[in-house]
């Protein structure tokens, strides 16, 4: 367009605030579709619509940034301000207030993202030498007498696991072997109890575990020496470490990985119940061939005997029908012992079972709420008299500060005919009506002077 005062000036483009943020907003995002970018967060706030909004900033500069939900619900921590984190974002900028900001696809803690490419090269580099073979992978025991776990003793892990044995296999003996799990010393330290379990040969296998946690608490796990150890361990080495969506380099090099430590004891150790009933089903069996046998060879001496009555040898006839006997007398005895001794050994598995029965740890833990209700009622009647007694000296500090107090030492509070309280005489010429206020009720009154 042409103004009137220039005729020969060239025409305008004039935008508005909307359109001049919408060709920024697409500047930016078509020469940063997506960045890396780290820094420290502060002004952290999710409000009840899910969605997470801060300000990253480093020593010279900072930068208003937005993660919407469902991506905001996805994060492994939570973010609050002081955190270095490492954010993949979006570069825009919002429309109605023309601000810059950042929409940020992903967040994670400024250090996982090395320890993460750490992790993938040394995966890489074990793989390449063939610590991960499928080929090198031994079978465990059947029935595994001793497991050495390795593992922190204080930790929900150990807990877990001797939990599970417990309820499944009792006749399993644990032995748990010490280290620590996370931090500078825990590599070394399960490096060495590996060989050394390895060199004692006393287990039939190694549990290596730990609870849950981030990659950083799981990285111990991810060591090379460690890696080395389970490699180089002359017993088989279960490996449970985290929970089933964690991974470290010890699963990929164990004989075995488990999801948990709860599904590492599972497959550990046949169930007990099920057992027994398989060893029932067998007895019934050996019972049964031992009939048919039996049966079947009195048919065979009741043929020979048939046989010898037809060629009447009777000396011979004679002995034979002793020895018979004899034969008998101690089949059946022979078969009585046998089944006798079964059936003790079931009685005695029968019995170390019904030692291990919840119905024992029932009871226990029946005798332990017992007396927590009993400690639960001596705090509360505690703490209810603490609370009577500062409810009556509150009640003494307000009573001492009270008007009505002040009314029972002969004071009143005079009030005009609108129930305002007179704070003056010189508004009240005579004849002019009053209240008093006393502490025990209140009196009409007329003024009959004022000088």
């Amino acid at each position: 367009m042409r103004t009137p005062d220039h005729p020969t000036a060239p025409p305008r483009n004039i935008l508005t605030p909307s359109t001049l943020n919408r060709l920024v907003r697409g500047l930016l995002e078509d020469a940063l579709p997506l960045v890396w970018i780290e820094g420290e967060l502060c002004n952290v706030s999710r409000p009840a619509s899910g969605h997470l909004y801060f300000t990253l900033k480093d020593a010279g500069a900072q930068v208003r940034a937005a993660m919407f939900k469902p991506k905001s619900s996805w994060l492994r921590f939570k973010p609050a301000d002081g955190m270095h984190v490492l954010v993949r974002a979006r570069v825009g900028l919002y429309e109605p207030r023309g601000e810059f900001q950042l929409v940020a696809e992903h967040m994670e803690l400024a250090g996982e993202g090395a320890l993460r490419r750490e992790f993938e090269l040394l995966k890489a580099k074990l793989d390449a030498e063939g610590l991960f073979e499928p080929s090198r992978k031994r079978p465990l025991p059947r029935y595994v007498r001793r497991i050495g776990v390795i593992t922190s003793a204080t930790g929900a892990a150990i807990r877990d696991v001797l939990s599970v044995l417990r309820r499944r296999w009792p006749l399993v003996e644990v032995e748990v072997l010490p280290v620590p799990v996370q931090g500078r010393e825990a590599p070394p330290a399960i490096a060495a109890m590996l060989r050394k379990a390895s060199a004692s040969a006393r287990h039939d296998v190694i549990l290596l575990t730990r609870g849950g946690g981030s990659l950083e608490d799981l990285a111990a796990f991810s060591d090379e020496a460690v890696a080395r150890a389970v490699h180089a361990s002359a017993i088989p080495v279960v490996s449970a470490v985290g929970h089933e969506i964690d991974f470290s380099i010890a699963d990929f090099v164990a004989d075995l990985r488990a999801a948990t430590p709860s599904a590492a004891a599972e497959l550990l150790v046949p169930d007990a119940l099920a057992l027994r009933r398989h060893l029932g089903q067998l007895a019934q069996r050996l019972q049964l061939l031992e009939q048919r046998r039996l049966q079947a060879q009195t048919q065979r001496v009741d043929h020979l005997f048939a046989r010898l009555q037809a060629q009447r040898p009777q000396a011979r006839l004679a002995r034979d029908r002793e020895r018979l006997e004899q034969l008998h007398r101690r089949l059946y005895g022979a078969l009585r012992e046998q089944a006798r001794s079964r059936a003790n050994r079931l009685d005695r598995l029968h019995a170390r079972l019904l030692a291990q029965h919840p119905r024992q740890r029932l009871q226990l833990l029946q005798r332990r709420l017992a007396e927590r209700e009993r400690s639960l009622l001596q705090c509360m009647s505690h703490r209810l008299e603490r609370a009577r007694l500062t409810l009556r000296q509150s009640a003494r500090a307000l009573q001492a500060v009270s008007p009505l107090a002040t009314l029972e030492r002969g004071y009143a509070i005079v009030f005009d005919s609108d129930g305002r309280v007179l704070r003056t005489a010189k508004h009240s010429p005579p004849g002019t009506p009053l209240r008093a206020r006393l502490a025990d009720g209140e009196l009409s009154l007329k003024v009959t002077d004022n000088p």
